[in-house]
């Protein structure tokens, strides 16, 4: 075989296992989601993929194994963009706009594994391997918080209680998280996410209160 036909088959031997490895974590991630953790087999996972047992092992080693990537991988997405929120460079008000709606955005794309992740954090634990779920929304908060204490210091925003102004965007995107799990007919989408956020930091935007009083009747 020549050299070119060696680096073709070896391409294609990757391609395979990477589907193999996806099809692993897709299956696993909508039967984590529709019947949990502790309920869904090694079985009923390589089932659902297509595979056999021992691809499970050679990928991931256990279920419990599987799990621990499959919440990996999205929350290591969102670990990465706030620490980029946090060192890119423009405005306050920009900055805060691509880190909630980004966040939005990787809770959308990895809808089924947040719903693997709140039904763990707020029932009972299942027997699944300890992820500390608590971590990366500190993480969040103190960029949030960080984003708003720079505007503050450049004049972008006015001087409030920015633990408050902090609560008041994170639970704007909670809420939005919230609704596309539990009413999804209701989803606010990325403009409304958009939206909502413009009108909490309206509140503290210094160039609109300055101007918002003018000409208005007392």
């Amino acid at each position: 075989m020549s050299r070119e036909g060696k680096v073709a088959k070896r391409e294609r031997k990757e391609a395979e296992a990477g589907e193999v490895r996806e099809r692993l974590l897709s299956g696993a991630t909508e039967l984590f989601a529709s019947k949990g953790y502790a309920a869904t087999t090694v079985r009923e996972i390589v089932g659902r993929a297509g595979v056999t047992k021992p691809a499970l092992y050679y990928y991931f080693r256990s279920k419990e194994g599987l799990y621990l990537d499959l919440m990996r991988e999205p929350f290591s997405e969102f670990a990465a963009l706030v620490e980029e929120a946090v060192l890119e460079a423009g405005s306050a008000r920009e900055r805060l706009f691509r880190l909630c709606l980004r966040a939005y955005d990787i809770f959308i794309e990895n809808i089924d594994a947040a719903r693997v992740m709140y039904s763990i954090y707020y029932g009972p634990p299942q027997g699944a391997p300890f992820i500390d779920f608590d971590a990366y929304h500190r993480c969040f908060q103190e960029a949030v918080l960080q984003v708003l204490r720079e505007g503050v210091r450049d004049g972008e925003f006015r001087r409030v209680d920015l633990h408050d102004a902090t609560w008041a965007v994170i639970g704007a995107v909670n809420v939005a998280m919230e609704v596309e799990l539990c009413h999804p007919s209701q989803s606010l989408g990325r403009d409304g996410v958009r939206r909502v956020l413009e009108t909490v930091l309206a509140g503290i935007d210094m160039k609109r209160n300055d101007t918002g009083d003018k000409g208005r009747k007392r």
